[in-house]
Order: structure tokens, then C-alpha cells, then sequence
């Protein structure tokens, strides 16, 4: 089952149920041996764990994944090892990743001809001069 490492965690943690050796640059979907039954208005949100990646230097292909209500199916981890020279080895156990529980709200697209003006507009990346 996942869970928590402390009591205020916001992340329940995902275990590697295989062992993988993942080559420098190499990246792989790794099962966790779990499905889940989101309720509906939640979504879950698949995270990397900030020690794995500091130590090992592995990252989530799709960071954050999401898992919708209504999927059924096993939980799969995207990693990545985006060490350069170093192959990772994950065992069987091995804490991969974290899920969290959002809440989300669901409205209809709606179309419209033209957008509410802002102060931010168009402006993208850096468009806040940092």
C-alpha cells in the first residue's frame, strides 16, 4: 500500500515492485503492482521524490503524471536518468515516486470571440523581467 513517510505528507510514496538498471540517459516505465479508485472531483498527481533525484540525478518523463478518476489500471512510473556517466539501479521496494490527491473542478469549455484583457497579456516566459 502507499503511504506516507510522516504525518503531514502531502505525497503517498510509490514502490518500484521490479528491479531496473537504467543506463545513463535511458529511460524506463516501471510498475508500482497497484490500481487505484480516484473519486470523482479528485485527480491523482505522480511526483518525483526530490532525493532520488539529488542522489541518482532520475527525473519523471512526464512530471507531473496524471491519473484521472475514472482510470482502473496498474500505476506505471515514467523515470528517467538524466546522470551522464552513471548508471542507477533501482530495486524491488525502492521508493520511485509520490502520489498526491487533488481536488478538481470540471467546467464546460466555453467559446468566446475574444479574452478579457489583463495586465500580464501575451507576455510568456520571462515577461516578468526574471
Amino acid at each position: 500500500m502507499p503511504r506516507r513517510a510522516y504525518g503531514g505528507d502531502a505525497g503517498l510514496d510509490l514502490h518500484a515492485i521490479e528491479a531496473v538498471t537504467l543506463a545513463p540517459g535511458a529511460r524506463a516505465s516501471v510498475a508500482t503492482g497497484i490500481a487505484v479508485a480516484i473519486p470523482e472531483g479528485l485527480a491523482g498527481l505522480v511526483l518525483p521524490r526530490s532525493g532520488l533525484a539529488a542522489r541518482s540525478g532520475i527525473a519523471l518523463v512526464n512530471a507531473p503524471g496524471l491519473i484521472d478518476a475514472g482510470y482502473r489500471g496498474e500505476l506505471k512510473v515514467l523515470l528517467l536518468n538524466t546522470d551522464r556517466e552513471t548508471p542507477c539501479e533501482i530495486a524491488a521496494g525502492d521508493r520511485i515516486a509520490q502520489l498526491v490527491l487533488i481536488r478538481v473542478e470540471l467546467p464546460a469549455p466555453i467559446e468566446v470571440d475574444a479574452l478579457p484583457d489583463s495586465d500580464r497579456g501575451e507576455g510568456g516566459f520571462g515577461s516578468s523581467g526574471s
